[in-house]
């Protein structure tokens, strides 16, 4: 019974790990493009 409800529950945790993830990659991503547009400017 406890392997069958700890299951979900981790699924649901490693799905939340990879949609931080995916921000954390997605602002890291603005921020260096961001960087890079201001020195092209400059």
């Amino acid at each position: 019974m406890s392997g069958e409800t700890t299951n979900p529950v981790t699924e649901h945790r490693e799905q939340a790990v990879e949609g931080e993830r995916g921000a954390l990659v997605a602002l890291l991503l603005m921020v260096v493009l961001g960087v890079a547009g201001i020195f092209a400017v400059s």
